[in-house]
């Protein structure tokens, strides 16, 4: 695991003191920038938190979409950028296949997405709104999960990678040793980079579905056009600049982001539940007087004992997760190689 990561996940120089000084000031004012929004946005923002009414902030929306988008764009050019580490020189030429192959993994993302949408629109046909909008928001939720998930993303960077890194190696060796075998080789590596995209592609519309039922294309469209749009900056400065970019950092950063996206959807689901009358509806009214309609709107949180219990739920699953994986990563630290 520790061969297949060291190509991208280390940086080959630190940094000098200025430059690190400079980075933690815009990041310190990036952050500063968007917590002012989201407080400016919570606090101005009116009207019931109720999910069978299209008044969820178009901000929030959009700026999970964008986290999201962006996530699964940094973990797809960790992959390629692991598979593609070492060739230089004479190999060069084996990047070619790679890129076209993740290149119809875009198509196929593409597809798929259209696909989606002829399958929802079928079943809107025989399964209520509301009923076919919470089915959708879960599978989001399930998803998200399975993005925030740290035991799932050990295995996930050191098999995944793993997996594509020996796939590569197969099909190079296989067209070194016999020359009849280099048009199999091309295919094998060109699916390596289909499914290096594809998989993240295919997790991003299964995601994007339960928003754009409720909040329309329109909006699904700009929020991935904003995660694209910073996936492609971080994707052109690692294979046109050859910059070496911290990527485990990034893809904590933007899993901490993300832990308050679950959050949010896992407290938005259970009311879209309530409201399809899949769950019941117990309030606390202790704490209802106390809890500001702009809390379910920005923060999806409600007073009901439903809602606390969920997202209660969510955030265990996460956090046991990321010291499940701390403690196995400290216990093979402490037994070595």
């Amino acid at each position: 695991m520790k061969s297949a990561l060291n190509p991208v996940l280390e940086t080959p120089a630190t940094p000098t003191k200025a430059r690190r000084v400079v980075t933690r000031v815009l990041l310190i004012a990036a952050a500063l920038l968007i917590i002012a929004v989201l407080t400016w946005q919570g606090l101005t923002a009116h009207g019931a938190p109720d999910p069978t009414v299209p008044n969820t902030s178009r901000a929030s929306a959009i700026l999970d979409i964008a986290v999201l988008v962006f996530r699964e764009g940094l973990e797809c050019i960790l992959v390629l950028s692991a598979i593609m580490a070492n060739m230089s020189g004479a190999k060069q030429v084996f990047r070619r296949p790679i890129a076209q192959g993740a290149l119809a993994g875009f198509a196929a993302t593409v597809v798929t997405w259209f696909v989606a949408i002829g399958v929802l629109s079928d079943l809107s046909n025989s399964v209520s709104a509301l009923n076919l909008q919470a089915a959708t928001g879960l599978l989001a939720v399930v998803v998200l999960l399975i993005v925030m998930n740290w035991f799932f993303h050990k295995v996930y960077w050191g098999g995944w990678i793993s997996l594509h890194n020996r796939k590569k190696r197969e099909f190079i060796t296989e067209a070194n040793e016999t020359d009849g075998s280099r048009a199999r080789m091309l295919w094998g590596l060109g699916l390596v980079g289909f499914t290096s995209f594809y998989r993240e592609g295919f997790e991003v519309v299964l995601f994007l579905q339960g928003y754009r039922l409720k909040m329309g294309t329109a909006m699904v469209m700009a929020g991935l056009a904003f995660g694209l749009f910073f996936t492609a900056i971080v994707a052109v400065l690692n294979f046109i600049a050859h910059r070496k970019l911290p990527y485990r950092k990034m893809l904590v950063l933007t899993g901490v982001m993300l832990g308050m996206v679950l959050l949010v959807m896992v407290g938005e689901q259970v009311q879209e539940m309530q409201q399809a009358n899949w769950i019941g509806t117990h309030d606390v009214a202790w704490l209802a007087p106390h809890v500001p309609d702009w809390a379910g709107l920005w923060f999806g949180f409600f007073p009901n004992i439903e809602s606390i219990l969920g997202q209660g739920v969510a955030f265990i699953l996460v956090a046991g997760s990321y010291f499940l994986y701390r403690g196995m990563s400290r216990g093979e630290a402490e037994v070595g190689p």
